[in-house]
């Protein structure tokens, strides 16, 4: 577990089914936590040094992130630049930081400040965080966060613009092609193919692998 995260991070090495279990059962029964809890809890399991903990403390937010208000953001954003590799960072993203924003709709403002962030797994938070809204995606805030990190020649970058559009081709495949084509020159290749990859009619993981 371990190499395959390039070796980033010390595992205990319990597989994905009983780190579920486990998580489980340890919630079971629990009270919704009030936010000063839930931020306590998760700075704790963030501190810890393996990974598992992490994932558990992404779980308990996704659990309980609609007890949060809009000033939670903040300590996600610790998460979000603390021990930062893509399988926290995607969920954060998609499952802590947009639901928050679907819930505050002022926190796009935010979103904006982010997708303009030196920390690239920051901005890489901002590409990503309306992968669940469908037909509630703000299109011209993805277009334009994707505008904005197109020239970078970092992977994760390029591989979340690609993913968001392919996202949100599904809802509006018109859109997203000719967002592509219009901007072909701009788009890096990779984005482009992630971008296109279910309106040409394939199938991918949603989870990065470099």
């Amino acid at each position: 577990m371990s190499a395959y995260m390039r070796g980033q991070f010390p595992f205990m090495g319990i597989a994905g089914p009983q780190q579920a279990a486990l998580t489980t059962s340890a919630l079971a029964g629990l009270m919704k936590p009030a936010q000063a809890e839930l931020t306590g809890a998760c700075a704790t399991l963030w501190a810890l040094p393996e990974r598992e903990f992490q994932y558990a403390a992404v779980k308990l937010l996704r659990r309980n992130v609609r007890v949060c208000d809009s000033s939670f953001l903040p300590h996600v954003r610790k998460l979000v630049v603390a021990k930062s590799w893509w399988d926290t960072v995607d969920e954060l993203a998609s499952r802590v930081v947009g639901p928050l924003v679907a819930a505050f709709p002022e926190l796009s403002l935010e979103m904006d400040v982010w997708a303009g962030s030196d920390n690239l797994w920051v901005a890489r938070s901002a590409i990503l965080h309306q992968l669940g809204f469908k037909d509630r995606t703000d299109s011209q805030r993805l277009f334009g966060y994707c505008l904005l990190r197109c020239g970078e020649a970092d992977f994760f970058i390029r591989k979340a613009i690609g993913w968001a559009l392919r996202e949100y081709s599904k809802t509006d495949a018109d859109a997203v092609r000719t967002f592509v084509v219009e901007n072909a020159g701009r788009l890096s290749g990779l984005s482009k193919r992630e971008a296109l990859l279910w309106i040409n009619g394939g199938r991918k993981s949603a989870r990065p692998r470099s």
